[in-house]
């Protein structure tokens, strides 16, 4: 019985005009393999892999046993789980579809490189460059498309215009608002002190809590985040969930403007001891 039940499964394949077969096995492996990309390093891969092993083994399984006034129970319970599964997931996932809904939508930070963008860009790049220098830690995220109110509304307001000797005074060490990040929107240096989300998924040892919160708000928004190790000076971008590292204040400058790295950028790569810049941590003071 069950190997005729596969014969009418093969034939009924067999059946189908085989361009067509082709075209719809081509769209879902892409879908397929976009989710994958997507959710790679986040918990919801291993939820998928669990998921897809489950449909994998039951479904054949279950066709291959069904027929008229045969296992309805098992049917019925099959079915149910998988529009309990269906419903799962939504919540499972609810942070994964919100970014990729934000990505959607998204523009670039930087359209064009117009003179007062590309002069906050340039007091951005200087201050960066200088505390890279110094091994000063810093946290600068930048506003795009997608309105940041809500972790602004919880920091410190500055509302002041964007520049080198400012973003330089508030990453100072032992200031009272240096531990944190800095939102910036347009020319304007709206808050410090902001608390960013921290990322989820499996990161390297290496990589501290200034690094996973500017991938957890680039995750959730289509801000670029700028990051200054406080170990090693490294420089680093976040964008779209993914961490650009070791770059030099040029190759940041170029990412900035134009919204998509230069051909020799640096890519993410662990931080290691023997990238560090020679300048000597900063002693307790005003610059």
């Amino acid at each position: 019985m069950y190997q005729e039940r596969l014969r009418e499964l093969i034939t009924r394949i067999e059946g189908y005009p085989l361009h067509e077969v082709v075209v719809e096995l081509a769209l879902l492996w892409i879908v397929v393999y976009l989710v994958v990309r997507f959710l790679r390093g986040t918990r919801g891969a291993r939820v998928i892999q669990g998921m897809a092993m489950i449909l994998i083994i039951a479904t054949p399984t279950i066709k291959l046993l069904s027929g008229e006034n045969q296992f309805e129970r098992l049917q019925f319970l099959y079915s149910q789980f998988v529009a309990f599964a269906a419903i799962t997931l939504v919540v499972v996932f609810q942070p994964e579809l919100r970014r990729a809904l934000v990505r959607l939508g998204e523009a670039r930070l930087f359209k064009s490189a117009s003179a007062q963008k590309e002069g906050v860009i340039d007091e951005i790049v200087a201050a960066t460059a200088h505390l890279s220098q110094k091994r000063i830690g810093s946290l600068i995220a930048i506003e795009g498309e997608v309105p940041l109110q809500g972790i602004v509304e919880a920091g410190t307001p500055i509302e002041g215009r964007v520049t080198r000797e400012l973003l330089t005074t508030i990453f100072w060490p032992n200031t009272a608002l240096h531990d944190m990040a800095v939102v910036i929107r347009g020319d304007v240096l709206s808050a410090a002190g902001v608390q960013l989300p921290l990322a989820e998924g499996e990161f390297s040892a290496e990589l501290g809590s200034r690094h996973r919160a500017a991938l957890g708000l680039s995750q959730e928004s289509d801000a670029q985040v700028v990051v200054v190790s406080e170990e090693t000076g490294i420089i680093s971008l976040a964008r779209r969930g993914r961490l650009e590292r070791n770059l030099t204040p040029a190759q940041l400058k170029a990412m900035l403007l134009r919204g998509a790295p230069p051909a020799d950028e640096a890519t993410s790569q662990p931080e290691s001891k023997s990238d560090a810049p020679p300048a000597p941590r900063p002693r307790s003071a005003t610059p």
